[in-house]
């Protein structure tokens, strides 16, 4: 007879971790808190092992379906130097959130390798140098699950610490995982929890969120040893028990007391990552000044730089605009701390260039983070900043490659270690890396593995992996090659580790550890937060791109070499513009050792497209990319170009959107603005629509915007033939389309070498 779900036991599952305990859980956080909502549990914790890489894209899950996901994390605990169990920390409030985070960073910090951590009872006790707020975790609920395999008197000794350190915010964790030794363990359990006064808390030890992954678990198991599937003996789970359980099995392995605890947790434990707010460093804003008016006041200083014959109304207007929005959302301190960089790079004579999307604003113009005049480009506002994002904006910037270490060290004793920490990358399991992992796995033979790795490319996305595996020689009916295909096309997206981003760095006006934890990266004084950088933009949290660029340190020498000869200061902004001679050259593919213009494709390009003006530079810049040729814009634009087809728009309503590029749209801008006008988008929805098409994810997904667009435009009068063929253009930015303000900074710098090279050889070459 059916358990009617009215009977079915309440419960909150409290033992939960995701691949992001890497090579150990095998299921995603998302897939987690979906699967735990359909089952109908009252809460989900989820632990990854001293870590919290995960909790983000859980908590926006969580969100999305209506689950209460409490954030927590575990540690094996050492005690006279050996292992005697397990701790869960689970977060009860906001305090409690950032002791756990400077737990984290704590462990991680006393590891004698990356990715390791160490945590100890006298770390509990006592606390940490730098860490006293950790001391009893304030604002944390504990279970500790004991290590049978380890010497009894070592974890009930731990367990007797641990119950006078946290007295009533500790419990004991009851497992049932239908093994042989599992009524021995809970029969001392029960006798540890009556003798000690600890209560007993159910846990299912969840390391998956459906059964069906028990082979992708034991694949992961498998890699992190490093041997076959069948070499790893008793270190692979004795069954597939380790899936969120249904209630109605639940309330048949534990009692009713050890479920009713799961809930007495779950209700202490009613902190969400919505509390989190991440303030702007103001150590740039001077003492008794208000952030905007003073990035005003320096706005409009470099402005009168800038334009010494006068400030154009149209930049007047331009610069208004972008300052009451930049205020509105109080983004003042952003911008500040990029022009706080900027200005010591430039007083130590380091050639720098910002880039991105809020870079090629008039404001970014005005303070020197750029030498690209907004004027020379069409850049979207709403691209980078609007009222209805409320997303911080995005800047890059380069440096010479050679002198960037400078700038880093700068920003280290400008805010410390303990407010400054390079942005993380998840590095996740693509089409190689997955077929290399699990065909070593399976135990196929090494050649074989190269042969069909070697046989993969990125572009190449038409293939199933085992049309793939056939393509090689290997028999797709034989169970052992289905076997490699479907858990390699399992593992595709898999995080595998945390590693260091190219110059991301995250910067809090207070301490970053109580926000997010940080750990030691490989390379030597560096460390980085456990959240990835989309994460961090989930968040809020400010990211500024210190990146290093060959280009600039070959500029600087030529620069340097200019201003000796003609005694004056060579900047970039003071190259002469739109010099013919330097086009002519530029259009006759004379580009070898200029910058982003002198690869095959690029040079055959140029004598079609023959670039006269620096827009023209800007398109030939992003023309050359996979998402215009995906989405069939090259052909079209050049025919309008050279005149052998009329330019032509569908509706005249987007004229001003595609004028400059001729009635094609070329850039990520026109697609965002092709879908607010023609389509009828919110600022907010066309951002979400170049999140889909953004240029570093090239497996950008764009149909679930298909039928809005489409939609859209038939509504406000345009023909189905041209919904169409939007549409599929940009579906084309999904493989890599490139942003009008990347263009144009890149576009700049390609224009400076280009000028240097017809005028000044010498110093090209030098």
């Amino acid at each position: 007879m059916a358990t009617s779900v009215a009977t079915l036991p309440n419960y909150a599952e409290l033992d939960c971790i995701s691949n992001f305990t890497f090579l150990k859980g095998a299921s995603h956080p998302e897939e987690l808190v979906l699967q735990a909502h359909q089952a109908g549990y009252s809460a989900l914790a989820l632990a990854d092992e001293c870590s919290v890489a995960g909790v983000v894209r859980a908590h926006i899950k969580a969100q999305e379906c209506g689950l209460h996901l409490i954030i927590g994390s575990r540690f094996v605990l050492q005690h006279e130097q050996q292992p005697s169990g397990e701790l869960i920390v689970l977060v009860s409030n906001k305090e409690g959130y950032g002791n756990l985070c400077q737990l984290i960073t704590l462990a991680r910090s006393q590891a004698n390798k990356k990715a390791g951590y160490q945590l100890s009872l006298h770390d509990l006790a006592i606390g940490a140098p730098g860490f006293p707020e950790i001391r009893h975790l304030p604002g944390c609920l504990l279970i500790f699950k004991p290590w049978f395999n380890s010497s009894e008197s070592n974890w009930q000794h731990t367990l007797n610490t641990l119950r006078t350190l946290f007295q009533s915010r500790l419990w004991v964790g009851l497992t049932h995982q239908l093994r042989a030794h599992d009524a021995y363990q809970q029969n001392q359990l029960f006798q540890v929890s009556k003798h000690w006064r600890v209560p007993l808390v159910a846990l299912g030890q969840v390391d998956m969120h459906k059964r069906s992954r028990r082979l992708l678990h034991q694949l992961v198991t498998a890699i992190r040893l490093g041997t076959r599937i069948e070499e790893c003996g008793y270190a692979l789970p004795q069954n597939a028990e380790h899936f969120l359980l249904p209630r109605f099995q639940l309330g048949q392995r534990f009692t009713a007391s050890a479920l009713a605890q799961t809930l007495c947790i779950a209700r202490q434990c009613q902190f969400s990552l919505s509390e989190i707010r991440y303030h702007y460093p103001t150590d740039t804003v001077p003492e008794n000044d208000n952030p905007a008016a003073y990035l005003r006041e320096l706005t409009y200083n470099g402005a009168r730089q800038r334009y010494p014959n006068g400030i154009p109304n149209q930049v007047k207007q331009q610069l208004e605009h972008e300052l009451v929005v930049i205020q509105q959302l109080e983004y003042e301190a952003y911008f500040l701390t990029v022009h706080d960089i900027v200005q010591f790079a430039r007083s130590r004579n380091i050639l720098c260039q910002g880039r991105g999307s809020a870079a090629n604003s008039a404001v970014c113009y005005c303070l020197g983070i750029t030498a690209v005049n907004p004027a020379h480009s069409n850049t979207l506002f709403a691209r980078f900043i609007s009222a209805e994002r409320n997303e911080p904006p995005d800047i890059d910037v380069d440096f010479e490659h050679q002198r960037r270490e400078e700038v880093i060290q700068y920003i280290y004793k400008r805010y410390g270690h303990h407010r400054a920490a390079l942005t993380a990358v998840v590095i996740t399991y693509r089409h190689r890396s997955a077929l290399r992992d699990t065909g070593k796995a399976l135990g196929f033979d090494a050649n074989i593995i190269n042969r069909v790795c070697k046989s993969c490319r990125y572009w190449d996305k038409t293939q199933t992996l085992i049309e793939k595996l056939a393509e090689q020689g290997l028999d797709p009916e034989l169970p052992r090659v289905q076997a490699w295909a479907l858990l390699a096309q399992t593992l595709l997206g898999f995080p595998r580790h945390l590693s260091q981003h190219p110059g991301g760095f995250v910067i809090a006006n207070q301490t970053l550890t109580r926000l997010v934890p940080i750990e030691n990266a490989t390379m030597p004084n560096r460390r980085i937060v456990q959240w990835d950088k989309d994460d961090l933009d989930a968040m809020g949290l400010l990211k500024i791109d210190v990146l290093a660029l060959g280009m600039l340190s070959a500029l600087k020498h030529a620069l340097t070499l200019l201003s000796s000869k003609y005694q004056r200061p060579f900047p970039l902004h003071a190259i002469p513009q739109e010099d013919k001679a330097t086009y002519n050259m530029i259009s006759q593919a004379d580009t070898i050792g200029v910058f982003q213009i002198e690869s095959r494709a690029q040079m055959s390009m140029l004598p079609r497209l023959r670039p006269q003006t620096f827009y023209d530079l800007v398109i030939q810049i992003a023309i050359v990319r996979p998402g215009p040729i995906q989405g069939d814009m090259v052909h079209p634009y050049l025919r309008r170009r050279q005149k052998l087809e009329p330019v032509q728009y569908p509706n005249p309503k987007v004229r001003h959107i595609l004028s400059r590029t001729l009635g094609i749209p070329i850039f990520q801008e026109q697609a965002m603005q092709l879908a607010m006008v023609a389509a009828g988008f919110s600022a907010g929805e066309a951002d979400q629509l170049r999140r889909a098409m953004a240029a570093w994810k090239s497996h950008g997904d764009l149909t679930p915007f298909r039928d809005k667009l489409i939609q859209g435009m038939l509504e406000r009068g345009h023909d189905a033939d041209f919904a169409e063929r939007l549409y599929k253009q940009i579906c084309g930015f999904g493989g890599y389309g490139f942003p009008e303000s990347h263009a144009a900074s890149f576009a700049l710098l390609v224009y400076v070498s280009a000028w240097i090279k017809r005028h000044h050889p010498a110093a090209f070459y030098c």
